[in-house]
């Protein structure tokens, strides 16, 4: 027995397509030459692990050279590239937390200068990291940047590595170099985005929980995740990278199968999801391709929550309806012929109905 669902209302288009994800243009994204840097300045904190911490500051901004812009350029590269980070919003106790103070003053109110606010950042920082035990020092950049999009203050931490270098007469020597590729404490805050009250505004690395806790303390941010909301963009962006990859039904039904299981178990055991991981898990062939899509700054997708269960449904389940019908199946369905979509007649064929059915659509 077969049973036919009409609809005039696109149901190929409805049951072939995947919720799409907006994506907008980020910092990570576009071309890093197009942002300008309005204020810059260079800081050092000094700290040892389990050691107080001390400060040298400069007086004064730093000139934007193009050494400066290079630098600044590097930064935001490299943490564009970095998954895991964590979002949020200031924290409303501002006697706790000042730096939506400074930022207000130096951005609406205009009554503290880029130099003042870098110097009283750097108070608070040095605070923050004394009460760190396993923190430790480097140089502390700050900058605003700016482009037709946004408005951004970054701040890193950066440290020095020893590298080797090569002289004009060809000797071999010692050379320190900052240390882009460890750079473990950095965060942003969108400017634009905290005038315009948006939900969420500031964007830090994770890293080490530890470690990030007293930055995050610093910015002032406030990273409650909602849970559900999270796991409903991450389904949402994975449906979108299937799109964009140009898979087969096949390889695109499997893809999303290993989501949810993966996704699933995580779910059930109660444990936070790691981007990083889960690029790993779910496209293995080539997880970097997944990983950049996770990684979009526009999608403020976090890391560290807990998938809800409920949310990663549609990995693996069809739901739709109309005025005078509903529809949930297995996507699988659709590659066994369980469920047929017939353009010319414009119907969904159900096949193998169960007799409980039979016998109520007979009633009818």
């Amino acid at each position: 027995m077969q049973c036919h669902v009409a609809s005039g209302e696109g149901v190929h288009e409805r049951i072939h397509a995947f919720p799409r994800v907006r994506v907008t243009c980020s910092l990570s994204r576009m071309s890093l030459s197009e942002q300008s840097i309005t204020h810059l300045v260079v800081h050092k904190l000094i700290k040892d692990q389990h050691g107080p911490a001390s400060m040298s500051l400069r007086q004064g901004t730093s000139p934007v050279t193009a050494s400066a812009q290079r630098l600044v350029d590097d930064i935001s590269q490299h943490y564009a590239d970095k998954l895991g980070k964590g979002y949020g919003r200031f924290e409303e106790d501002e006697a706790s937390f000042p730096m939506p103070r400074l930022i207000r003053q130096h951005v609406v109110e205009q009554s503290l200068d880029f130099s003042a606010l870098s110097r009283q950042m750097m108070e608070h920082l040095q605070v923050r990291m004394d009460a760190e035990q396993l923190a430790s020092g480097g140089y502390v950049l700050i900058a605003r940047l700016r482009n037709s999009l946004s408005d951004h203050l970054l701040v890193a931490i950066i440290t020095e590595a020893m590298g080797t270098a090569i002289t004009e007469s060809l000797d071999i020597v010692d050379s320190a170099h900052l240390d882009f590729a460890n750079m473990r404490v950095a965060g942003r805050i969108d400017l634009q985005a905290w005038q315009n009250g948006a939900e969420r505004y500031i964007s830090f690395l994770k890293g080490r929980s530890e470690v990030a806790q007293y930055f995050k303390l610093f910015l002032g941010c406030n990273d409650v995740v909602i849970a559900l909301k999270e796991t409903q963009k991450l389904v949402r962006t994975l449906g979108h990278f299937a799109d964009t990859q140009g898979l087969e039904q096949g390889a695109r039904d499997e893809l999303m199968q290993r989501a949810h299981g993966y996704l699933d178990e995580l779910g059930e055991s109660s444990t936070p999801v790691s981007l990083g991981d889960a690029a790993e898990k779910i496209w293995p062939d080539a997880p970097e391709r997944l990983r950049h899509a996770l990684d979009d700054d526009a999608l403020d997708l976090a890391s560290g929550f807990v998938p809800d269960r409920r949310a990663i449904r549609p990995l693996v389940r069809f739901k739709a309806n109309a005025p005078q019908w509903k529809l949930e199946f297995d996507r699988a369905s659709l590659r066994s012929g369980a469920v047929v979509y017939d353009r010319k007649s414009d119907t969904v064929i159900l096949s193998n109905v169960p007799e409980q059915l039979k016998r109520a659509l007979m009633e009818e």
